[in-house]
Order: C-alpha cells, then structure tokens, then sequence
C-alpha cells in the first residue's frame, strides 16, 4: 500500500488573538551596551578627538569591559601609563582600539569627550500581551540625539510616571508631554529596541483592562477611528482622528491621520512627543500605534501596524 503524505504550511500566530490596550503615560530607562561618545569639549582651546567620533560606543578601557561613565572613569584613572590609554571602540559594528592620550589639568586627568552610558524618557504603552506577558510601546527605536544613533540595549525598564503638564505643538515646532518619574515603581524590564518600537516582560500586576481584538491590516479603513493616550496624571482617556492612508507595503508609517477631536486640538495642538506608542483603535479592534508628528503640521502624523509590532516582540 502507497501511503501519500501531504504536508501543509501552517500558519501559527505566536501573539495573542486578544490583547490589553495600552494608552498608559510610562517613564522609559534604557542603559546602553557601553558609552556613547556625544561630544567633545576644548581642554586648554584645543578638542582632543584622538579620532573618535561622535557616535563612537567606547566598550573597553586598556582591555577591561566598561558599561558606565563611572566604569570608564575609574579604569582610566587606575590604568592610565605615559598620560595614555587604550579604548576598544564600536563604530558601525566593528571594533577597533585607539590609543587615546588624556589631557592632565589642575592635577585630574581629561579625556575631552562628552559621553553618555543611559538614556531616560517618556512615552506610551501600546500593549501587553496577556499569554506572555511580552509588552510594546513607542512604536519605534529609541535613538541618542546628539549622536543619532539607535540606543544598543544592555538593560532598561519601564516604569510609573504622571503627566503633569503639555507643551502644545505648533507649526514647525513639535510640543512635549511633561512627566513626574516614579522610577522605583517599575512596570517592566526592557529587552529590544529596534525600529518598530521598545519591547519586554510586564513584570507588575497586569493592568484591570478588557481585552481587544487584533485588528488585521486589510480590515482597517479610511476614516473615524480613536487613540488612547494620558494628557493630565494617569488617567487614559479617548480621542477621535481620521485615518487619511494606509500603507501596507511600508514598514512603518503605515497609517497616515489627522487629529479630529477638539479637546486634542486644543490641549495638544496635535501630536506631541511622549504621544508615541499611544494605540490606535477602529470597530473596537486595536489597529496600530502612533509613532511620528509630522512637525510642519503637528494636527497630523504617522501610526505603525499592530501586527508588526506583536510580530517584533515575539522574535
């Protein structure tokens, strides 16, 4: 007997059918895999680079693994030979070591370099995933502003924060939620930042909040739909937009909008920065997150897909 097997590909959804909505204002901390250097100052009028960049991630000192400012300064300070050290440096990816000469004044030793190990903020839950406790927020990477580049994740948690006043957008000029932080109060460690937004376990109590369906791409349409976002404490309130495009093809402004609902308007002036991760929601499904202002006109701005999030906090 000729036993015929067929073998069909099946389709297997990591995430959760039903997930809870976020809108939630959280404080962001994330602390980078090694010091990012930001800057330089002149030390006796002359900038002493050494070749460094702006950009440059310094990961050793004279072979020894450095992850704070406060690494880096106490390995320099007792490894220093002939005023010099050695740095191990990331650049693009690749490591390289520079032999970098310090700068001795008022008897303490200088390197010229502004550099940075953290990065802190606020931003907006878009959801946890009740099955895996996996969470996303922001809807895209984390990046230091000075060096522009994307934050490297060694640790990072989210935790409570209140809104206590906004910075209202205007034309040409992107307004800012302002944030009291209660760092010790942490939702959630920090495991991903990558273009799509900021993932990780939800370790607190998950919130008292009915779940929401997932909302497909090709199920969304042009017209009313709502986001969920905090302008004053903790309180997450419902605003109205109308979807003017979406783009299935791009991977991450897929979904243009435009701020309907006066209250918004008129509190915010449109979209302003900490609004990112806030979910955007249609037929009661959650369809994405918004993730960009556009700054000539802040009424309007960009969302992510839903999907492509839950996918990226999944892999």
């Amino acid at each position: 007997m000729l036993l015929l097997l067929l073998l069909f590909p099946l389709n297997v959804l990591a995430y959760s059918n039903y997930i809870i909505p976020g809108g939630d204002n959280i404080g962001i901390e994330v602390n980078n895999k090694g010091i990012i250097v930001i800057g330089f100052y002149k030390i006796n009028d002359k900038y002493n680079t050494n070749d460094l960049k702006v950009g440059d991630v310094i990961t050793k000192v004279n072979d020894t693994e450095v992850f704070t400012v406060d690494d880096m300064v106490a390995n320099i300070e007792k490894s220093v030979s002939n005023n010099k050290v050695f740095f191990t440096i990331n650049r693009d990816g690749k490591y390289k070591k520079y032999e970098f000469e310090l700068i001795k004044q008022d008897g303490v030793y200088k390197t010229g370099l502004y550099v940075k190990d953290s990065i802190s903020g606020i931003g907006t839950l878009t959801y946890i995933d009740p099955n895996t406790n996996i969470f996303g927020a922001l809807g895209h990477e984390i990046i230091e502003s000075n060096s522009l580049r994307s934050v490297e994740v060694k640790s990072g948690k989210i935790f409570e924060s209140k809104v206590t006043s906004i910075d209202r957008s205007s034309a040409g000029n992107a307004g800012t939620k302002n944030a009291k932080f209660y760092s010790n109060n942490i939702y959630g460690t920090i495991n991903k930042n990558i273009s799509s937004g900021i993932y990780g376990i939800y370790k607190d109590k998950l919130p008292d909040k009915e779940l929401m369906e997932v909302g497909e791409p090709n199920n969304l349409k042009l017209g009313k739909a709502y986001i969920y976002t905090v302008l004053e404490d903790e309180t997450v309130e419902q605003f109205e937009i109308n979807i003017t495009n979406i783009n299935t093809s791009a991977n991450i402004k897929n979904i243009s909008f435009e701020v309907t609902d006066p209250k918004l308007k008129e509190k915010t002036g449109g979209v302003v920065q900490g609004m990112s991760g806030s979910p955007i929601i249609q037929d009661n499904k959650i369809y994405g997150a918004i993730t960009h202002v556009i700054v000539s006109n802040p009424t309007t701005g960009y969302g992510i897909f839903i999907t492509t999030m839950l996918e990226s906090g999944e892999n």
